[in-house]
């Protein structure tokens, strides 16, 4: 199907011209061309993609088991599309627009102690892993930790991005959102440690994260060092980048900070995203009190 393949390509480009997340458009090229590989054996015209058609995708979607955040996803970016066709009158409506999402299931985040996940962060950099960049492993961990920030912001930090006299962050979030957030003591020790050991392959390289060739540290890279250390020093496979921020708001939340500020902090548009970590604290106390009170017994 040339003619959608061709205008995916054209809303790709779109969003890269416009600075999008380079995560948000790799998963849109990957859901876009996996949904015009499906359509491809009936071949319709652009214009005549219709609602019928994307439910029946949506419906192999539910019938190969797929995770209702992965549908969802899915139908974001089919309705991206199809808003972009519309503005650009290749076709006379969005036909996405009607699919029914799925509903997520409503599953609390698995968040570490606060004494675990101190004990893994100190334990960074302090053994005989004989790993290549111990320092800068650590840092990863602390600003992780120390911030609550996304893989993506850690990975997109760049040196004229930290304040070190005022120890704050300009952190870009979601949507090339831009906000400010403080980072502390250890965090700044482990950033002073690292620093005289980056070696950039380009003077002009400014990522605060670098690989052994001297580039910007990937993603995948840094979900790689965060879940072989997890393994190694906690024995906990499953610990990875965004473990560690629901442990930054959780621990935040229950040492008495105000939820609007852990909004700010992480970034969220809206505050009932952060109010599940509520739910957690709520969580925690009750488990302490199944264990602790004589009433509970």
């Amino acid at each position: 199907m040339p003619e959608l393949q061709a205008e995916i390509t054209n809303f790709l480009d779109g969003l890269r011209r416009e600075n999008a997340s380079p995560n948000t458009i790799r998963n849109y090229e990957i859901d876009l061309r996996q949904f015009a590989g499906y359509a491809a054996p009936a071949a319709p015209p652009l214009e005549e993609i219709d609602l019928f058609l994307l439910r029946e995708w949506v419906s192999t979607l539910f019938h190969d088991e797929k995770m209702a955040a992965t549908i969802r996803r899915k139908v974001a970016a089919l309705r991206a599309f199809f808003k972009f066709t519309l503005r650009q009158g290749l076709t006379r409506s969005n036909p996405a627009k009607l699919l029914i999402l799925p509903k997520l299931p409503k599953t609390l985040p698995r968040v570490p102690t606060a004494e675990s996940v101190n004990n893994l962060v100190d334990a960074v950099g302090d053994n005989n892993l004989d790993r290549p960049f111990p320092k800068r492993d650590r840092a990863i961990f602390e600003f992780l930790y120390g911030c609550g920030l996304r893989i993506s912001e850690l990975a997109g930090l760049n040196l004229e991005d930290i304040d070190t006299s005022e120890q704050w962050l300009l952190v870009r979030g979601k949507g090339r959102k831009e906000r400010q957030v403080p980072y502390g003591s250890k965090a700044a020790e482990a950033l002073t440690n690292w620093l005289p050991e980056r070696h950039p392959h380009e003077a002009a390289e400014r990522a605060v994260f670098l690989n052994y060739k001297g580039t910007r540290l990937s993603t995948r890279s840094i979900r790689r060092i965060v879940a072989l250390y997890a393994r190694l020093l906690a024995g906990d496979s499953s610990v990875h980048p965004h473990t560690l921020r629901h442990a930054f708001a959780t621990h935040l939340l229950s040492d008495g900070a105000d939820l609007r500020a852990i909004q700010e902090l992480l970034g969220h548009a809206q505050l009932s995203t952060t109010q599940k970590y509520t739910q957690v604290s709520l969580t925690d106390l009750l488990s302490v009190y199944d264990k602790a009170h004589p009433k509970a017994k």
